[in-house]
């Protein structure tokens, strides 16, 4: 009997170990930047793309849309900046400027000339269209696309007259630069250019229109440099002579007509390119949820654009993402409206982030499943936020800004992390990034994209356990937990962020969800291992000293407010020579959180206590089989 007993017992206690190691993500960052660092951050990074024609719908006609303006200003509390918008798109091809026009909207162009399959003239605006534009947040910074489809003979007096409106009637705004023409690697296909057209005859094209709107407009505004103007706003490079690397040979960085040659600036300003994840009907394979959220497809199909990336950092100027997209052209119904484009759009801007992108812009139109909000009522439905959002609410509050006496925003740098261990199976699902403030390790973020669905019962939800090694010297310091969870990556509404709701409301301003997305927290142990649990279709950013989004509306506490003028991070590194090795995951005296009680799923509440897998029952069940084999032999 004794001999039975304790091989039952070993028997459970290695199912149990090797049960743990199985489903443990570990992380083991380092505590300063490691030599891939991103540049600093621009707390404008997580922008937004309008469609031109769609402008009205977002900002309002005769009144206000205020539901665009709480959404736009939430995200400016976070970083202490409005997220960037281009207003540009494919229409801003097909618009000329008409004084006597003075309708709240756009109206169809009955002379019409210009060429194209969509007329490069066939849409009149006036000055409300800039008098709307005019009313998103104070300071917003804006690339402003023009007019390069019209080649009309009056072309330049065209641009010109628009540029100057832009630039006149938009004091509320920061215009940081011009985008000439939208997409003008598929001109041939859309009929605005015949004959010899590609990357260098649009350069001439671009140079004379950059020259023409210097020249008479911005120098004799004595404020504005030649260098405002974006190149190329493509659709894809791919077998193309439109290529970063292909315009610099044909001189678009050539220095503007007047410069001295002491000075000698260029028009160029930033290298503007378009992507989305999929577009229905060009990207030649099916598209699923899974298929979004299995995050190596991401990298897959941005290979191209890495590479675009990688030339640019080759050049003096900074490389943006104006339009990007996860379905194209207006979303598909059950993939972007859903929870997983939530954990997507974070992951995708973390990577982007991380490989030298300066910038973002999510495309919006008001018939699209993929924006980030429905700013007019739509297929039934009324104004109502989208789980993408959350995506970038989350990345914001990542950020910044930190305590003044902390890393401010723009000193806030990103790195995609090599994950030492993950369960079987994950290894596409899952992506980790360290966050930098001021060289020191702020916050770690983990994206678990494998599919759990809302119709799945909470309880049957797999979660895996994070294990995240931190140098011992961090031993007994609290680890804030903030989760951007839902039922499943299928839900399309009630996402929650950091203990945030921006859907409860109904007018976009945040709301507490009424959840533990925001309490939860882990201590960090004598090795310097804090260990918390994520389930699948989750994200979770554990942060160091304080909870991000503290003192920006999020659910951080006075006390962890407080914390963050005297915890900046973690400033020694752990190192590679003599790993520590993973804490055991028994509960220990020296883990006060983690000896609490939690609860096996994000869908219930304790706030306090991180929340762990099923996989510590076995553990426990391994401990009561040994008490129980060793009590038994005692009374034989």
């Amino acid at each position: 009997m004794e001999f039975v007993s304790i091989a039952i017992f070993v028997c459970h206690l290695s199912w149990a170990a090797f049960a743990a190691a199985e489903d443990t993500i570990r992380i083991v960052p380092s505590s300063t930047p490691p030599a891939d660092i991103s540049p600093p951050i621009d707390p404008a990074f997580a922008g937004f793309g309008i469609e031109p024609s769609n402008l009205f719908s977002f900002t309002g006609a005769a009144e206000p849309n205020n539901f665009t303006f709480n959404l736009l200003n939430n995200l400016a509390s976070y970083t202490g900046k409005p997220p960037h918008v281009r207003i540009g798109g494919n229409t801003q091809d097909y618009m000329v400027f008409d004084e006597t026009q003075n309708n709240w909207t756009w109206i169809n162009n009955p002379s019409a000339t210009g060429s194209g399959a969509f007329k490069s003239d066939s849409m009149l605006i006036g000055p409300r269209f800039f008098e709307t534009a005019n009313r998103l947040p104070k300071g917003t910074t804006v690339t402003w696309g023009l007019n390069l489809a019209y080649q009309q003979p009056d072309y330049i007096d065209r641009i010109t007259k628009m540029a100057e409106q832009v630039l006149s009637h938009c004091p509320n705004l920061n215009i940081t630069s011009f985008e000439i023409g939208n997409e003008p690697d598929l001109y041939l296909q859309n009929g605005f250019r015949t004959g010899q057209w590609g990357g260098q005859v649009y350069t001439q094209q671009w140079l004379d229109r950059a020259s023409a709107i210097h020249e008479q407009v911005l120098k004799p505004r004595g404020d504005i440099p030649s260098n405002f103007f974006e190149a190329a706003a493509t659709a894809s490079t791919i077998g193309t002579d439109f290529q970063i690397a292909d315009l610099v040979s044909f001189n678009i960085n050539a220095a503007a007509a007047d410069s001295d040659s002491d000075s000698a600036l260029p028009y160029l300003s930033a290298w503007n390119q378009h992507d989305y994840y999929y577009y229905i009907g060009i990207s030649g394979y099916p598209v699923s949820l899974e298929r979004l959220t299995r995050l190596r497809t991401t990298e897959d199909q941005f290979a191209a654009w890495l590479e675009q990336v990688r030339q640019a950092a080759q050049t003096p100027y900074p490389y943006a993402l104006r339009e990007m997209g996860v379905v194209g052209p207006i979303g598909l119904a059950g993939v972007t409206d859903t929870f997983g484009a939530a954990l997507w759009t974070l992951n995708f801007l973390l990577y982007t982030a991380g490989a030298g992108v300066a910038a973002v812009g999510f495309h919006m139109t008001d018939n699209s499943n993929a924006s980030a909000w429905q700013p007019v009522p739509m297929y039934g439905q009324p104004p109502h936020v989208r789980p993408l959002y959350y995506g970038v609410a989350a990345f914001d509050q990542i950020v910044g800004p930190s305590s003044p006496s902390c890393a401010g925003a723009a000193q806030t740098q990103i790195s995609q992390l090599q994950i030492a261990q993950c369960p079987p199976g994950y290894a596409d699902f899952v992506r980790a990034y360290a966050v930098y403030q001021r060289s020191q390790l702020a916050s770690v973020v983990l994206i678990n994209g494998k599919m759990a669905n809302s119709s799945t019962p909470p309880e049957q939800k797999t979660r895996v356990s994070v294990q995240l090694q931190l140098p011992a010297s961090a031993a007994g310091r609290t680890v804030y937990l903030s989760y951007l969870t839902s039922s499943g990556a299928d839900a399309t509404a009630n996402t929650t962020w950091n203990g945030l709701s921006f859907e409860r409301s109904g007018d976009g301003t945040p709301d507490p969800a009424g959840d533990d997305s925001g309490q939860q927290t882990a201590q960090v142990a004598g090795d310097g291992t804090a260990s918390f649990s994520l389930r699948d279709s989750e994200a979770v950013v554990a942060s160091l000293g304080r909870r991000v989004g503290s003192g920006s509306g999020s659910s951080g506490t006075k006390e962890e407010e407080e914390a963050a003028d005297s915890n900046c991070g973690v400033t020694e590194s752990p190192g590679v020579e003599n790993p520590v090795q993973p804490a055991s995951s028994s509960t220990g005296t020296d883990d006060p959180h983690r000896a609490s009680s939690a609860p096996n799923s994000g869908d219930s509440t304790n706030s306090g206590s991180a929340r762990f897998p099923h996989s510590s029952v076995g553990l426990v069940f391994g401990v009561l089989t040994l008490w129980f084999g060793i009590a038994s032999a005692s009374h034989i």
